[in-house]
């Protein structure tokens, strides 16, 4: 099997500005590059488990009745199914993987 390797430099934006890194059949990776603050991202529920790491800024996740302040160096996991919702509160760079690969 052939390795697969993904440049972000080079990489396709998604229709919600996420750069689609590598997928496999049961995992992908996608980049949140320089995502501007906001406070209007609608609560979802997505049929995949996420989990993040965060390179550059800091963004609110909220989950359920709870919020997480989420900054450089910090990672976090939102369960499939599970409504949640961010506000970015600086400009926001991270990497997040999803299982089985969002759509």
């Amino acid at each position: 099997m052939p390795i697969t390797k993904i440049s972000s430099r080079s990489a396709g934006e998604g229709p919600h500005g996420e750069i689609a890194l590598a997928r496999g059949e049961a995992v992908a990776l996608r980049m949140w590059r320089e995502e501007p603050p906001t406070t209007d991202k609608p609560s979802a529920s997505r049929p995949y488990e996420t989990v993040g790491y965060v390179i550059a800024g800091r963004a609110e996740l909220v989950l359920g009745a709870e919020t997480a302040t989420l900054e450089p160096g910090d990672s976090w996991l939102v369960p499939a199914h599970a409504a949640h919702s961010y506000r970015i509160l600086e400009t926001f760079t991270a990497v997040e993987s999803t299982a089985p690969p969002a759509p």
